[in-house]
């Protein structure tokens, strides 16, 4: 589920469920906790990358759907939890986003320092609300961050999935590698620029850099309240299983 990878002072954490590394309770807890563990073991950056075509499809529907509403709870809630503790690591985290990204996949990566994807025919970005979700107000502060206010108020909420040459076009990524398996060197190497500079002035600017996104994601009661309402409704609920109906023929 989640292989863990050290290149000397970087490790790389790799989703690893097959076929599209969609996000469950227990990947979620994975990841936090792998996290936690390569800050203990003195790494001194991190990347999350995915499997080769496929960096993570976002959220699980099909196993989502048959979970009550405590478990949902429990689920926003971890995938909150985890979102701040990538944003305000105390080491750089980069996202090698090795194929596609819709949805939460592209989510997780937002909140990275930096992103490296591949060129290729794959898709990106945050198409929620095809599936009847809102995109909460935190996620929507960590995309105009990164591609500006007016821009970010139509890719959330036209639902559009881009490619990665047009993803780099509007800044949601940093850096295109030519090909899937070329992607975590190119994040490497970016990690390794940061890693060159005085560490703690480094940090400190990065983590000043976020400081109003960390405000705003800290609070993370009232997105979990309301992503739970919206995943629980019925417009929500009827996109939801109409598209796991497609995607089971």
């Amino acid at each position: 589920m989640l292989d863990v990878i050290k290149h000397a002072d970087v490790t790389e954490l790799s989703l690893s469920r097959p076929p599209a590394n969609a996000l469950t309770q227990e990947l979620l807890e994975r990841l936090l906790g792998a996290h936690e563990v390569a800050v203990a073991e003195g790494a001194r950056a991190i990347i999350i990358s995915g499997s080769e075509n496929m960096f993570s499809a976002g959220l699980d529907v099909p196993v989502l759907l048959a979970k009550n509403r405590a478990e949902i709870e429990e689920f926003w809630l971890t995938f909150f939890t985890l979102l701040n503790n990538v944003a305000k690591s105390v080491i750089p985290v980069g996202a090698a986003i090795t194929g596609h990204a819709p949805a939460g996949g592209m989510v997780l990566a937002l909140y990275c320092d930096f992103r490296v994807a591949s060129r290729g025919d794959f898709k990106l970005g945050l198409n929620e609300v095809s599936v009847g979700l809102p995109v909460s107000r935190n996620v929507l502060y960590a995309l105009e961050s990164a591609i500006g206010q007016r821009r970010a108020a139509w890719h959330a909420s036209s639902g559009e999935l881009i490619s990665p040459q047009q993803a780099y076009d509007i800044g949601l990524v940093d850096v295109l590698a030519d090909s899937p398996a070329e992607v975590v060197a190119a994040c490497l190497r970016r990690a390794e620029q940061l890693l060159a500079l005085p560490q703690v002035a480094m940090n400190r600017t990065r983590l000043a850099a976020k400081s109003s996104l960390l405000d705003m994601s800290a609070e993370k009661s009232s997105y979990v309240r309301l992503a739970v309402d919206a995943w629980f409704s019925d417009e929500a609920q009827d996109m939801m299983r109409l598209m796991v109906e497609k995607l089971s023929k």
